[in-house]
């Protein structure tokens, strides 16, 4: 019998944010796969759960996804990563994937599951929700994200001035991800709308590294990936 793969969200970044479930799932499969930028590189899921993790009694399994847009060299490591965790389910091995958050919002492990499928479709393949870095956010910042009949809406922050103004216009509470790129032109909506006091920044929420920031004070900042803006109207 082929192994399980499990998707594990490991949560935003504080160790203890992980569920009774997702440990016994880390405890219990004999390889832990973990996505990484580049060969030899820890993953932020994996400094996660290095407090769980005996390196010495488990098969660690860390899988490139290269940050590029070249869908060759996407294709290409896409599908050896997927034939690299085939192969140890093919074993009889039980893969816990990690990934920081929760495995079906904005995850890797969304691309890994569509492809197994594909490819593997005998392959039995379970999930286990984690915190997401949303959720985080707003118990760290003290933000209700909806109350009542309050709409809330989570969007990848991109270049398109309208689009991310109208999202804010049209809802209570907006969780902008991915905004450490056009965090300028967020800034520039903000003071237009008049609401640069009810925007909140934060990277890394809940982790030993989180920073809460000043948003004041974000211009031309460089900001690391892990960075989200709640406005909350």
């Amino acid at each position: 019998m082929p192994g399980i793969l499990y998707g594990v969200g490991v949560g935003p970044g504080d160790p203890e944010l992980i569920t009774v479930k997702a440990f016994r799932v880390l405890k219990e499969s004999q390889v832990i796969a973990y996505p990484k930028k580049r060969s030899r590189a820890k993953s932020y899921a994996h400094q996660i759960v290095d407090t769980y993790i005996n390196e010495h009694e488990k098969e660690m399994l860390g899988l490139v996804f290269p940050m590029t847009k070249d869908q060759t060299i996407l294709e290409r490591e896409w599908s050896n990563t997927v034939e690299k965790v085939a192969e140890k389910l093919s074993q009889g091995k039980d893969v816990a994937f990690v990934t920081e958050g929760d495995p079906f919002l904005y995850s890797t492990f969304i691309h890994m599951m569509r492809l197994m499928k594909e490819r593997y479709p005998e392959i039995e393949i379970k999930s286990v929700p984690g915190i997401s870095s949303i959720n985080g956010a707003a118990s760290r910042l003290g933000i209700p994200l909806a109350d009542g009949d309050e709409r809330v809406a989570i969007v990848p922050a991109c270049d398109d001035y309208e689009t991310m103004k109208q999202a804010i216009q049209e809802n209570d509470c907006i969780v902008f991800i991915k905004v450490a790129k056009v965090m300028n032109l967020m800034l520039s909506i903000l003071r237009e709308l008049d609401l640069t006091h009810k925007a909140s920044v934060v990277t890394k929420v809940t982790s030993k590294e989180e920073i809460i920031w000043d948003v004041e004070e974000l211009e031309d900042v460089d900001l690391e990936y892990l960075t989200l803006m709640v406005v909350r109207k």
